[in-house]
């Protein structure tokens, strides 16, 4: 079963300290994740969820194919709402929006005292995502970048306990990956920068009330790139 290189990522990730635990997938789409967790031993069991029904009949046929039935379930659930308290060790959420991923762990609260751990993937938001999960009492762990066809993918580890930045920058590109020096978020800030540069070197020349408004937004993003940068250089 091949996987793209961001899918492994976020295995590799969920399998570390695993040790045979029960592994949830939220939002399975095809169940590989999970399939991937028990076949390797990673995990003793997985339960794989998702909101509709057709890529919840598709995990359930990958999960028959590779004769997994009895380690693998399937389940139709909004978000958490299907999972009981004390049923899995660690949960996956990944491949959809920060905003969504939020929404489904608060609404998740009656698991969020039982699980131990979450690998967590979110797409977009990243910055309202990480304070989010300090408003729930989640601390950010072990953080991954992937770039995979030139779009970069953030894989966070997350456990109960207490979590703070000094710096709104640490937030967006994250205070882990800045402190292990990611070569993946060095190329991502570089790039970013040059791409606020050339908006701000084009708003310059606009007078609206619009544009100034943009231009002063996108002046503070080139800010915290730049802070960002320095401070994986040691400049901070």
């Amino acid at each position: 079963m091949r996987l793209s290189e961001r899918l492994e990522a976020l295995i590799a990730q969920a399998a570390r300290d695993l040790n045979g635990r029960t592994v949830a997938d939220v939002g399975t789409d095809h169940g590989f994740v999970p399939i991937r967790l028990v076949e390797s031993g990673a995990a003793s069991y997985g339960i794989a969820m998702d909101v509709r029904k057709g890529p919840l009949e598709r995990a359930k046929a990958h999960i028959a194919e590779r004769g997994l039935t009895g380690k693998l379930e399937t389940r139709l659930s909004d978000g958490l709402a299907g999972l009981r308290p004390g049923e899995a060790d660690t949960v996956v959420i990944a491949g959809m929006g920060g905003e969504l991923m939020l929404r489904i762990l608060t609404e998740g609260e009656h698991v969020r005292g039982s699980v131990r751990r979450w690998i967590l993937s979110p797409q977009s938001e990243l910055a309202r995502f990480r304070h989010g999960l300090e408003e729930l009492g989640l601390a950010i762990t072990e953080e991954t970048m992937v770039e995979e066809d030139g779009k970069f993918y953030v894989i966070l580890t997350a456990e109960p306990g207490q979590m703070h930045y000094d710096e709104e920058f640490r937030y967006r590109y994250g205070g882990r990956l800045i402190e292990q020096r990611s070569p993946e978020l060095s190329r991502l800030l570089l790039r970013e920068e040059e791409q606020y540069r050339e908006l701000i070197r084009r708003l310059s020349r606009a007078d609206s009330p619009a544009a100034r408004e943009r231009l002063e937004a996108l002046q503070e993003e080139l800010r915290q790139t730049e802070e960002a940068r320095h401070a994986m250089q040691g400049l901070d």
